[in-house]
């Protein structure tokens, strides 16, 4: 595992422990990035040397990508690492000031992180490779099943909601956001058709317009090229 060249001045004692395609820690780089907080990355490739999430250094840590070190103390989920940002540091808001707004938003990220990503989490593919023996096609057919039918259920809750406005609840990017953009482009990587979902597509361009998701993208993270 490497660390990130950041200039030593902009280097903090915020620690993020990520993989540049784990959706995952990609919510907890937006999320990083719209609060403005400098932060040190450390790259845990999950495919390569043995896989290093295993290795006893990473280990140690957590088992799984991402984590946040901050102040000596480590969180070890990407949902509660940005609800533990929005609690310590709630300038600018990734959640609504009313109770029930709130909610909305919420209940749009879990969707993602308890409903479509987990189903196609890298461990559930390696499990079905290796011991029930799923070909390749079959897993790919596997991953673009559960995330169509998630995906459409999401757009579907989003045009219920009504919430107008350019991102997932009015015209700022909240949770949901940190959450839609990393899935859709997990997505568009596996080729899922995406036509039924129009709603979800304007607010992933609408996001990549904003410095803060065009820093966290995949492509742009020191072990991007490794």
């Amino acid at each position: 595992m490497t660390v990130s060249n950041k200039p030593e001045a902009a280097v903090s004692d915020r620690v993020l422990y990520t993989y540049f395609r784990s959706s995952a820690a990609y919510r907890v780089r937006i999320a990083l990035n719209l609060k403005g907080l400098d932060y040190r990355t450390v790259p845990v490739h999950l495919l390569r040397d043995g896989r290093q999430q295993h290795q006893p250094e990473y280990r140690a840590v957590n088992p799984f990508v991402p984590s946040y070190r901050e102040d000596g103390r480590t969180i070890r989920q990407s949902l509660a690492i940005i609800e533990y940002l929005e609690e310590c540091r709630p300038d600018p808001p990734l959640l609504p000031d009313a109770p029930f707004a709130r909610a909305e938003v919420r209940q749009l990220a879990l969707s993602i992180g308890s409903e479509i990503h987990p189903l196609n989490n890298p461990r559930v593919l390696k499990y079905l490779e290796h011991e029930i023996h799923v070909d390749e096609a079959a897993r790919l057919d596997w991953m673009r099943h559960w995330m169509t039918t998630g995906l459409e259920a999401l757009e579907t809750l989003l045009v219920d909601m009504g919430s107008s406005g350019r991102f997932c609840h009015g015209d700022r990017p909240t949770l949901a956001d940190c959450c839609v953009v990393p899935q859709l482009f997990n997505a568009r990587r596996f080729e899922v058709d995406l036509s039924q979902c129009p709603r979800l597509l304007e607010i992933v361009e609408a996001c990549s317009a904003l410095q803060a998701f065009q820093n966290a993208h995949p492509s742009r993270q020191p072990d991007a090229a490794s």
